[in-house]
């Protein structure tokens, strides 16, 4: 798959999140990377030989922000290379981006990992 196809999954994603939720992400920069590095994935408790990662969140989730929060934008990453190599066909990859893309936004509003599996992102 070209990256221009992949961008336009990702897109597809964010254009897919109900507006009562959208309309918080204002503050939210969502870019497209080709790869975890190895530093970031050994950071995260991950072994860069064996796992990798499919997105992040960084920034300060929601609950966690005092009325008066000023900040930095919170950042997504979608990492393309681990997702277009787990999942070829383009539907697999189609519905895990869309997966990979609401799960991290929950983490914005404040989801923790175990929440965000159990609800089956």
């Amino acid at each position: 798959m070209e990256r221009a196809e992949f961008e336009r999954l990702v897109v597809e994603a964010l254009d897919g999140i109900p507006d009562e939720f959208a309309r918080y992400l204002e503050n939210v920069t969502v870019v497209i990377e080709d790869e975890p590095s190895a530093e970031l994935l050994r950071s995260l408790g991950l072994d860069p030989g064996r796992e990798t990662l499919y997105g992040l969140y960084q920034g300060t989730p929601l609950p966690g922000r005092r009325y008066d929060h000023v900040g930095l934008p919170d950042h997504v990453a979608i990492f393309a290379g681990p997702l277009m190599r787990q999942y070829p066909t383009a539907g697999e990859l189609r519905r895990q981006v869309r997966r990979t893309v609401v799960h991290e936004i929950a983490h914005f509003f404040g989801f923790d990992e175990r929440r965000v599996r159990r609800l089956g992102f």
